[in-house]
């Protein structure tokens, strides 16, 4: 196992430096960055600022300089936000996990759940209500679902908050601060939740349908099996496998997807500080963030290279 983990880490070498490649360049060779789009800047005080951060040098030669410094875990220094790349996706990071891994366990355990027992009730009354709802769900913008609850339940009801992390002048510590900041990421994270778990839904449905004809699930019940043990430990997970493959995409497309999210609820995470370093054309943030996705779809698709031996133990990583 830590043969395969090693060597499959040792793989990702050379696949992030085709990505490092083409990220620096499609933000390099598009016209204009922050110094020349700043109309408060003079010529000389432009120019002093290209000189000072290494603007000036050929394209090819900023590349190495750049990925250099990535290899030290720098990722360069923003002008908007006058602070180094690495500490503000650190600032705002953490903020962006919170919702997005509440947000990946809710949807796979909703969606194994609904997604069973849609296939167990097949063409029921709750089946086609599984499926209108998914449907429904999966047809909405998220910036209309999201505006949607907050009109629905923050102003309307006034259950909720409408935005942000904490209340404005807010000084909670321990136990009430944790409430304060889940009460407030309940609607973003029901958006990104909502967005997410239509499509894995109907891909377990579609699983379980196909799985639960085949002879070793007839076998296990002629053993006289709870239906319980039959459908869980036996279809489910031969089911789950085909699903585990999607898992590697999940997490950074729960980052992508937050970017809108995290704008409308006012929520202080990376997508937040990505919508205003790609108004101002920051390109050091903006690759940076690229950057990140990249490595947390290699890690993310390593994880489920590792979850589908588990759940199939005739596979073996070597």
């Amino acid at each position: 196992m830590w043969q395969y983990i090693i060597r499959r880490l040792l793989q990702a070498i050379p696949t992030l430096l085709g990505v490092s490649i083409i990220i620096f360049f499609v933000f390099a060779l598009t016209p204009g960055d922050y110094v020349d789009t700043n109309i408060q800047l003079t010529p000389e005080k432009a120019h002093e600022l290209k000189v000072l951060y290494g603007l000036d040098k050929p394209i090819i030669e900023r590349y190495f300089i750049w990925l250099g410094n990535v290899m030290k875990g720098d990722f360069g220094f923003s002008l908007q936000f006058q602070k180094p790349v690495t500490s503000l996706l650190n600032d705002y990071i953490w903020n962006s996990f919170l919702i997005a891994i509440v947000s990946l366990i809710l949807t796979w355990t909703i969606a194994i759940l609904i997604g069973v027992y849609s296939a167990l009730k097949k063409y029921s009354w709750f089946d086609v209500l599984v499926t209108l709802g998914v449907f429904a769900a999966m047809s909405f913008p998220s910036f209309f679902l999201g505006l949607l609850l907050i009109k629905f339940f923050a102003v309307d009801l006034k259950w909720l908050p409408v935005g942000g992390m904490t209340y404005g002048g807010s000084n909670s510590t321990g136990m009430a601060y944790v409430l304060e900041v889940l009460k407030h990421m309940i609607l973003p994270v029901s958006v990104l939740t909502m967005l997410s778990v239509g499509s894995l839904t109907r891909y377990f449905r579609a699983n379980m349908l196909d799985v639960i004809r085949q002879d070793f699930v007839r076998t296990a019940r002629a053993k006289g099996l709870k239906e319980r043990v039959v459908i869980f430990k036996h279809a489910l997970r031969n089911a789950s496998l085909p699903a585990i493959t999607l898992l590697g995409f999940e997490l950074p497309g729960l980052f992508a997807g937050a970017i809108i999210t995290e704008k409308i609820f006012a929520w202080p995470g990376v997508g937040h500080i990505h919508m205003q370093a790609l108004d101002n054309r920051d390109y050091t943030v903006l690759m940076g963030f690229t950057m990140f996705l990249a490595i947390l779809t290699v890690l993310g698709n390593l994880l489920a290279d590792i979850f589908y031996s588990v759940a199939d133990p005739r596979i073996r990583l070597k």
